[in-house]
């Protein structure tokens, strides 16, 4: 019912509660549940830390593969590692890695190392088998390589010392390999 006219009440508009003069405030997005964000949090964490560990993996196969590769840069070089697996280490699996896909024509090295071992057997020592510097002649894709092998043992309380000039071919595919070897004369 209306105030009558001229009344004080008249004058002063009608008032209302504040409820229903504001406009409703915005929904906030519901929080997300603290489960949720746990699981999120260890998702990511797993998954990175998964992630590191296969990189890490990775590099590490990289790195071990690069040092124990053998080194066949250069024709003196695959000699010199030849020498060692197959004479000092007496390794034919780790020569192998040395030589030519193709097989190598050894013969005569074959032979040293076999009356080696039976003269350590026999005289009951150890035989020694150095190098010095070695002597590279190459052409091409092709190199000849000279060495002097040194054969040094104790019998009986005698140093002993045999010198022995060899010649090996090398050959440039991918990388240098050992295809032959003699003794030089």
């Amino acid at each position: 019912m209306q105030p009558p006219a001229g009344s004080q009440v008249s004058r002063v508009p009608a008032q209302r509660s504040p409820s229903d003069q504001l406009a409703p405030p915005p929904l906030a997005p519901a929080p997300i549940p603290p489960r949720r964000r746990v699981r999120t949090i260890l998702t990511v964490t797993a998954a990175a830390f998964v992630a590191l560990l296969l990189g890490g993996l990775a590099a590490g196969y990289v790195l071990y593969d690069r040092a124990t590769a053998p080194d066949r840069s250069a024709p003196d070089v695959v000699v010199s590692g030849y020498l060692h697996a197959f004479l000092v280490d007496r390794n034919d699996a780790r020569a192998a890695a040395f030589t030519c896909r193709d097989g190598a024509s050894v013969a005569e090295l074959q032979a040293l190392r076999g009356d080696l071992v039976s003269r350590e057997e026999r005289f009951s020592t150890d035989i020694s088998v150095s190098w010095g510097s070695l002597l590279v002649q190459s052409e091409g894709d092709q190199a000849v390589v000279e060495v002097e092998l040194v054969i040094s043992a104790y019998v009986d309380g005698i140093a002993q010392t045999d010198r022995q000039p060899w010649q090996f071919n090398t050959r440039l595919t991918d990388d240098w390999r050992v295809c032959g070897g003699r003794r030089a004369t």
